[in-house]
């Protein structure tokens, strides 16, 4: 596997594992930002990992509708993927969408689902 998209896919899985433990603590107790924050980066390095492994580059400023747009026009199998809960998915990532615990968790739940998708597909 190419050195690029490995270190793509191994930041997400760091990303996924921060979020995940994150959402271990007690509600109370869950900083919904990192959540976020992480689950989010995790998506973006999923998908770049994807793109930089079939030989596409990828930019810094990306959306992860363009992202996925991208990952879709490769591989059809990329519609499986429902980023309806994610409401930051066309802008650039901030921090106005994070504050939620439960909207949160749906974002991580896409992230975990997108991680399980790539597994199935062997490229992880």
């Amino acid at each position: 596997m190419d050195d690029k998209a490995k270190n793509h896919f191994n930041e997400a899985q760091k990303n996924l594992k921060g979020a995940n433990e994150e959402l271990f603590k007690p509600k109370e107790d869950v900083v919904s930002y990192l959540v976020c924050k992480n689950s989010q980066f995790a998506i973006i390095n999923y998908l770049k990992g994807y793109l930089t492994l079939r030989g596409f580059e990828t930019h810094e400023n990306e959306t992860i509708d363009s992202l996925l747009g991208r990952c879709r026009s490769l591989n059809n199998k990329f519609n499986q993927i429902d980023l309806k809960s994610i409401d930051c998915r066309a802008h650039n990532i901030d921090s106005k969408y994070c504050q939620d615990v439960n909207k949160v968790s749906s974002c991580f739940d896409t992230a975990d689902s997108l991680d399980t998708f790539l597994r199935k597909l062997n490229i992880l």
